[in-house]
């Protein structure tokens, strides 16, 4: 499973980052994922942008929806799957367990 994701918070520091290292990790860490690219919209902007190559492979799109994402019209036509970045941060094996459970 290829995974793409953005994630952002309100104050943009903190959980902005802690979720992006969060699905990072589990991703890496996980059996079922191949690949995992997350752009970061923080207090200072957009850091590791999504490229359109990134976009089209993705079998799956994860947003942040503490705060609106920003180009988020570049994911039309994927499964888009919103969650707080406190799950990201908290939950991020499960997350991408059952995302590929989902997908399968």
């Amino acid at each position: 499973m290829k995974i793409i994701a953005v994630t952002a918070c309100p104050s943009g520091v903190a959980h902005t980052y802690m979720a992006a290292e969060s699905l990072k990790v589990a991703a890496e860490e996980s059996k079922v994922c191949e690949s995992c690219f997350v752009e970061t919209q923080g207090q200072i902007g957009i850091e590791d942008a999504l490229s359109p190559t990134q976009i089209q492979a993705a079998d799956v799109v994860i947003l942040t929806n503490d705060i609106g994402i920003k180009n988020e019209e570049r994911f039309k036509g994927k499964p888009v799957l919103r969650v707080h970045a406190g799950d990201l941060i908290n939950k991020s094996p499960i997350i991408i367990e059952k995302l590929a459970q989902k997908l399968a």
